[in-house]
């Protein structure tokens, strides 16, 4: 069973809320929230999306939920090629779901972002990458600087404590403490409670010159011992609501 969690942002406050989940089991998918959407309903007005409109049902189909479906370019499309290379994935790589994990799914028209739930990889460690956020409101030589990476080299996390949006971002720095990015929010808590226990390796998997989408233009591997009995994801916000299932 592969798990994606969707994310959505606050436009005012810039918060960023696990909402739901989306399960597929190689038949069959299924979208449930879980308690963030409620949080977020609480503190920043969130209101169910239009393709799932009610908490308390767990939804299930044959098919992708178009929800979804439309933010996967499809391997026909002619561009399919470059976008592959974007996300550092095989050109014959066609499974929706490995697509929206390494993509985030994101789209300008919308606040909504979704990404995996780390599984052990072979060697039973904590293995997830992710593009890094905030690269448009980077100054320009920042932004230079981001261009003149290579595959390989180091990165590293860093407090960002005199953030006003948020005292608890990660700074995404290179070897020389130039800040190229931020770590997702919704990576926070991992990355906190894996870091106190487990040494945390982050590296640059590939940079994206334009024409690639800003969102998609700074791919970042992060890799950590799975420390013992630790479980990803797994704050109240990420906990399903009690649900009936769908008829």
């Amino acid at each position: 069973m592969k798990t994606l969690f969707i994310a959505w942002q606050d436009t005012d406050s810039r918060r960023w809320f696990p909402i739901g989940q989306l399960t597929a089991d190689g038949s069959r998918y299924g979208f449930s929230y879980t308690e963030g959407a409620r949080e977020a309903q609480r503190e920043c007005g969130f209101c169910p999306l239009p393709s799932f409109p009610d908490f308390a049902v767990v939804y299930e189909s044959d098919s992708l939920f178009p929800l979804f479906s439309n933010r996967v370019l499809s391997p026909s499309r002619p561009e399919y090629s470059e976008f592959a290379q974007w996300l550092n994935m095989p050109q014959n790589e066609d499974d929706p779901i490995m697509l929206l994990a390494r993509s985030g799914g994101r789209r300008t028209t919308d606040t909504l972002e979704v990404y995996p739930r780390p599984e052990p990889d072979n060697e039973g460690k904590y293995h997830i990458h992710f593009f890094v956020h905030g690269l448009r409101h980077l100054p320009k030589e920042r932004s230079e600087r981001v261009a003149q990476l290579h595959v390989g080299d180091p990165l590293f996390l860093a407090p960002d404590s005199q953030n006003l949006h948020d005292p608890n971002a990660l700074t995404v720095r290179t070897e020389d403490s130039c800040i190229v990015g931020y770590c997702p929010r919704y990576l926070l808590p991992d990355a906190f409670g894996i870091n106190s226990r487990a040494h945390i390796q982050l590296a640059v998997e590939r940079v994206n010159p334009p024409p690639a989408p800003v969102q998609l233009r700074l791919l970042c591997s992060l890799t950590a011992r799975w420390p013992q009995g630790f479980q990803p994801f797994s704050t109240p916000s990420y906990q399903p609501i009690p649900a009936q299932l769908a008829v």
